[in-house]
């Protein structure tokens, strides 16, 4: 019977709420905006994967440079070697030469100048090939330790989030099962709860058990100064209707991402500056608004947490 009053008021609402245009041209505004920010996040994702493949692409031309640069080294080595054996065969027969010939002494003389002169020529082109050779060594293995030390500081950076994630879980087990999930993907940890733990319906205030939820996410944040905290809220597709400070659902998921950081802003171990609330409204959905469980899950509260990127990206711009 209860269930049947509350699909029975949702219908009433639906049917009797109306958005004026201002509303509408605002919330079309806000959407766009968000649109906007979408993309040039995508782009600066994409720029940093342009960027570790381009840096991979530099390291294959230097270690197909640096084994080409052997392979001559070791022809002008051979070429050297092949020269000086004929230098002395041809020193051999000087020498024997000299005691029968001045005109064969002479000859092999002017022979013998112009093999010293290759000969040299030969030594100080496999000098320089040796000089090229180890400059290019040189900036082979400096590529490789950034490559190296780039590809340990994001292990180490998603070995601290599964360690999060983790503590995360641990810190709010006496939630599970109440609308409360945690999860780690894409180098990030979403911690997600229904507005069922956390508000009363059209309400922005959290309740007690709520609230017990959030401080107990805020110890472990407070451990992890150097995570990013973006809280979202979000509702599901049944316009608000209420009066007073709030005029939409977008304001109402605003409001309630608000509570949500001035909670954890109590917690003086987290930094103010690490935390950004924002309200998305019905726009993000992750379940169908066809369904009461639907809607239910669409109605939540997302924790992202993301780790500072500064030393990857300093990183790669220097690769």
């Amino acid at each position: 019977m209860k269930s049947k009053l509350v699909v029975l008021t949702m219908a009433t609402i639906v049917a009797t709420s109306c958005v004026s245009p201002k509303v509408y041209k605002d919330l079309e505004s806000k959407y766009a905006s968000l649109k906007k920010e979408n993309r040039k996040l995508s782009d600066e994702n994409e720029a940093l994967l342009q960027a570790s493949n381009k840096s991979e692409n530099d390291y294959a031309k230097l270690k197909k440079d640096y084994d080409a640069a052997i392979a001559n080294r070791d022809q002008l080595q051979a070429d050297y070697n092949a020269s000086k054996t004929n230098l002395e065969n041809l020193k051999a027969s000087y020498d024997a030469l000299e005691k029968n010939s001045s005109a064969s002494i002479a000859a092999n003389s002017k022979k013998n100048r112009e093999l010293l002169a290759q000969l040299e020529a030969k030594e100080q082109a496999l000098e320089a090939e040796n000089l090229r050779l180890e400059k290019i060594k040189s900036e082979l293995e400096q590529r490789s330790n950034r490559v190296a030390e780039l590809e340990n500081m994001i292990a180490a950076k998603d070995a601290a989030m599964t360690q999060l994630k983790n503590a995360i879980s641990k810190a709010l087990t006496d939630f599970e099962g109440k609308g409360l999930t945690v999860e780690q993907r894409d180098g990030k940890v979403y911690v997600s709860m229904e507005n069922k733990l956390l508000f009363k319906s059209g309400s922005w205030a959290v309740g007690v058990q709520g609230k017990k939820a959030v401080e107990q996410l805020g110890t472990v944040l407070g451990e992890n100064a150097e995570i990013a905290v973006l809280i979202e809220g979000h509702t599901d597709n049944v316009p608000y209707t209420g009066t007073g400070q709030i005029s939409s659902n977008w304001d109402l998921s605003t409001k309630r991402a608000t509570a949500i950081v001035n909670i954890l802003r109590e917690n003086k171990a987290i930094q103010p500056e690490n935390l950004t609330a924002a309200g998305r409204g019905e726009f993000a959905p992750i379940a169908s608004n066809e369904t009461a469980a639907g809607k239910a899950k669409n109605r939540r509260i997302e924790v992202i947490l993301t780790p500072k990127l500064d030393e990857v990206t300093k990183l790669l711009n220097d690769i």
